[in-house]
């Protein structure tokens, strides 16, 4: 059987996989490289390093400088794209004719250019990108990143169009997949969820002491989730909430000391994230726009106790009959006061592995990928 070459074209270095889109990418190259897959790996560099780690999975491994001047964000075309072109990817991309996956619509340059024309082109979907800035502006404080989030939007609405130029699309939750669907109608959408970095369970059994909620504080989304679950939700509750992730702005740390309950972790590592994951009692998350698949969820169902989500959180996936769901800030604190008291057991384990493992398990999810390769390629 001949060797399955694919070309990765990735927003960002993947490595270490440790925010929400690179965790996809990283750990889809991690078990396409298991499976036998040759992967040529082309990243935009801006603020990470090259990684020697990349280049166990990798036949060969291209970085590009992102053009991040003012430049770039003068364009019509959406600064996220614009800002990652590069002729050498072009060139490095020509050389063969395999072919080519592009990772989010942040590198789609290239989609329809005409030395790429006869390729089999794959876009993954991890955001329905103007629905996600058009939330980014609402929740945003700042009138210049508004203004720029608001313009990114309709941006990025009119340069969706580039997508009908791709041969295949893979969505991360079932919303989006209907709504490209919806869109693009001459071309093969499917639905695979995301790649992750668990291959098993991890929950512990037993009762936490605390609430968590983790993810990257410096996104406006996720410091307004954190600022009205500690004003709306354990400013009327008993428990502890510890609040950690990475870049808190100082209206969050300001916020979080005005609470007696409440505990702010700055830039935990990795050991100590993955800790108050599996010991707390509740992992409580919300967001406010739909969209994609949140990495952080899947990372507390497979290392957690309880998941305490609003509905929003869980839209799109099978995961819903693995959450409490908590509409409002009265029933979140219900649902907590009820939680707080119930050991999470070895029955409740095993109901989660046999559905997290049917519809999240990579090893599937990289077998159903290959198939759609071999039968559209």
């Amino acid at each position: 059987m001949p060797d399955i070459h694919l070309h990765i074209i990735s927003f960002d270095i993947p490595y270490p996989p440790n925010y929400g889109g690179v965790i996809d990418v990283f750990h889809k190259i991690r078990t396409l490289f298991n499976a036998g897959v040759k992967i040529h790996l082309h990243c935009f560099q801006y603020h990470r390093l090259p990684s020697l780690e990349l280049e166990k999975f990798c036949t060969e491994v291209h970085y590009y400088r992102r053009k991040t001047s003012i430049f770039s964000a003068m364009s019509w075309i959406p600064y996220i794209v614009y800002s990652r072109r590069s002729k050498e990817l072009v060139n490095n991309l020509s050389k063969d004719s395999h072919p080519i996956l592009f990772e989010g619509l942040h590198s789609c340059y290239y989609l329809n250019s005409k030395e790429l024309k006869n390729r089999f082109k794959i876009y993954r979907e991890s955001n329905i990108e103007h629905q996600y800035y058009y939330h980014l502006f609402k929740a945003e404080n700042n009138l210049v990143k508004k203004l720029y989030f608001i313009f990114s939007s309709l941006k990025l609405r009119a340069f969706q169009r580039i997508l009908d130029k791709s041969d295949l699309m893979l969505t991360v939750s079932k919303e989006d997949n209907e709504y490209l669907r919806s869109k693009f109608k001459n071309v093969p959408v499917e639905y695979l969820p995301s790649f992750h970095g668990f291959d098993e369970m991890n929950s512990i059994t037993g009762q936490g002491e605390y609430c968590l909620y983790q993810g990257n504080l410096s996104v406006p989304e996720n410091f307004k989730a954190a600022e009205y679950l500690i004003e709306k939700v354990f400013s009327g509750a008993k428990h502890k909430l510890i609040v950690a992730g990475l870049e808190p702005n100082n209206e969050l740390v300001r916020l979080c000391k005005k609470h007696s309950n409440v505990t702010l972790i700055t830039n935990p590592k990795e050991e100590m994230m993955g800790k108050l994951i599996r010991e707390a009692q509740i992992n409580i998350m919300v967001t406010f726009q739909p969209t994609g698949l949140k990495l952080k969820l899947l990372n507390a169902l497979f290392n957690g106790r309880f998941c305490l989500v609003n509905p929003e959180m869980v839209a799109g996936t099978e995961l819903v009959d693995l959450c409490e769901i908590g509409r409002t800030p009265r029933e979140l604190i219900d649902k907590i006061n009820d939680l707080m008291n119930v050991p999470f057991d070895e029955n409740m384990i095993s109901h989660r592995k046999e559905i997290l493992l049917k519809w999240h398990s990579n090893t599937e999810n990289c077998k159903t990928f290959l198939n759609l390769l071999s039968l559209l390629s």
